[in-house]
């Protein structure tokens, strides 16, 4: 990754101009031609360096309003696959294993979204289910502090 590639992610990491020609205005800004943009980014998504190039939906505003954080207790033999099974849940934006530590043996986490809290403890219920595991623990949002990717400056 080279200067202009990390000139690149700073001027899109929050968005593309919303202009009629988006990757045109980019280009201008660094000096290069379009077509040199679109093969940077591609080669930024082949890289894994940018994971998707999309539209960034605000949840609150299509009415999902509840959050949990679940974290089940799950056999280290059986982490990998139990994840595996989590993630493919389409309410799940966020799926990881941890460390576990004396007092908290939970170790397999998940970001559950629903319209309702009931909609999250009820997917909580189909994962349990899917995974054959039903010693966790649900943390519903109360308030959001923070929220941000992490960001090139």
């Amino acid at each position: 990754m080279d200067t202009i590639d990390r000139k690149l992610l700073k001027l899109t990491q929050d968005g593309i101009p919303l202009v009629p020609e988006p990757f045109v205005a980019i280009a201008s800004s660094l000096g290069i031609t379009e077509d040199e943009v679109l093969k940077r980014i591609q080669k930024l998504v082949d890289g894994g360096v940018i994971r998707r190039f999309a539209a960034s939906i605000g949840h609150r505003a299509i009415g999902i309003t509840a959050n949990a954080m679940c974290a089940w207790k799950v056999p280290d033999k059986r982490a990998d696959v139990a994840g595996k099974i989590i993630a493919n849940f389409d309410e799940v934006t966020h799926c990881y294993e941890r460390s576990c530590h004396p007092d908290w043996e939970y170790n397999v986490f998940a970001m559950i979204h629903g319209r309702t809290r009931k909609d999250c403890e009820e997917t909580v219920k189909r994962i349990s289910k899917a995974i054959a595991i039903y010693d966790y623990k649900v943390l519903f949002s109360e308030r959001e502090f923070k929220k941000t990717g992490v960001r090139i400056e």
